[in-house]
């Protein structure tokens, strides 16, 4: 029986095994994610993102906790920092997330950023699709937290929190990081802190800026649950108003409300059609992905690295520009 079929059939260490070979992209990870692919699809995928020490891991086992308690399946991947030492993942999440040691419907799997940038390793969506494939009804994926290049989580999530906090000193910090392209629903932890009422206006003024039908929401009352406005000819408008939350997460206050934005957002996404469109999407960017890292090996295979030196050196040397060298290259490939 194969990795992948083990997986299937609900066996933890076949999963375990065949994430780190899709971590690692081996030969037999690939065969796995080409095994699986049939069974994903299935699966919410919820973002974790925001700056560091704003909570995120606190709140992604808070979550899980709720989402257990609905007899849903959880799995976290919790994407952290790679090790300067042995290159692999700090594992700080896991010390965390103690309190969901011992719960066979919950499956945690940290792994090591190994320098990519936006905090997702390049190996995340195929880890993302495993555990789709295993069964697992939530899929909570919490990045780093490493700035701008965090758009990288909404191509892979349906659902994308962005975790802020009072006190961190900037409240345009949420405008430089692209907060409002990549949040469905942004959260204010650790509300119980002095602040918490000024980061909350400052967010509910960048939403006005972004969205200006939020200002019937936004200013009486809070936005509106689901968060979504007629348009003037009477038929539904497919816009999705991000809402905030308030939790402190260490207690789990809050918890409830922000389920239930949660649960807005996905019946927002399939009342209109937005699920199938993200999932389009992210299929196309993981396509493009492959293309490209496809046609480099090929174009790396057809020269060797001594004539890559050589070209380089001449591009240094200013006697070609990228662009020139590059068909040069294409030339004698031909």
């Amino acid at each position: 029986m194969s990795l992948a079929q083990s997986v299937l059939a609900g066996d933890r260490l076949s999963l375990a095994r065949l994430l780190t070979r899709v971590e690692n992209d081996t030969p037999e990870g690939r065969a796995g994610l080409d095994e699986l692919f049939a069974h994903t699809g299935k699966a919410h995928l919820i973002g974790v993102t925001g700056s560091p020490g704003t909570g995120k891991s606190s709140l992604v086992n808070q979550l899980a906790l709720h989402f257990r308690k609905q007899e849903k399946r959880v799995a976290i991947v919790a994407v952290d920092p790679s090790s300067p030492f042995s290159g692999g993942a700090v594992l700080g999440d896991r010390v965390r997330m103690r309190d969901l040691a011992g719960d066979a419907g919950i499956f945690i799997r940290s792994m090591a950023t190994r320098g990519s940038l936006g905090g997702l390793a390049q190996a995340t969506a195929g880890m993302v699709q495993v555990l789709d494939a295993a069964g697992f009804q939530v899929i909570l994926i919490e990045t780093v937290g490493a700035g701008q290049a965090e758009v990288d989580i909404a191509r892979l999530a349906h659902t994308t929190l962005v975790v802020e906090v009072p006190g961190l000193g900037d409240d345009i910090q949420a405008i430089k990081a692209g907060i409002l392209e990549i949040a469905d629903i942004l959260v204010v932890n650790k509300a119980d802190r002095p602040g918490a009422d000024s980061t909350e206006r400052a967010l509910k003024s960048m939403l006005e800026l972004a969205h200006p039908a939020a200002r019937i929401f936004l200013h009486h009352g809070g936005p509106p649950s689901p968060p979504i406005f007629e348009a003037q000819n009477g038929g539904e408008k497919v816009e999705w108003i991000p809402p905030i939350r308030r939790t402190v997460a260490t207690d789990g206050s809050g918890l409830a409300e922000l389920l239930e934005a949660i649960q807005a957002h996905v019946e927002h996404l399939q009342r209109s059609g937005d699920w199938a469109r993200r999932e389009r999407t992210r299929l196309e960017v993981e396509f493009d992905l492959l293309v490209q890292q496809m046609l480099m090996a090929r174009f790396r295979a057809g020269h060797s690295e001594d004539r890559l030196e050589q070209m380089l050196d001449a591009i240094q040397e200013r006697r070609f520009s990228p662009r020139e060298a590059l068909d040069k290259l294409m030339e004698e490939n031909r």
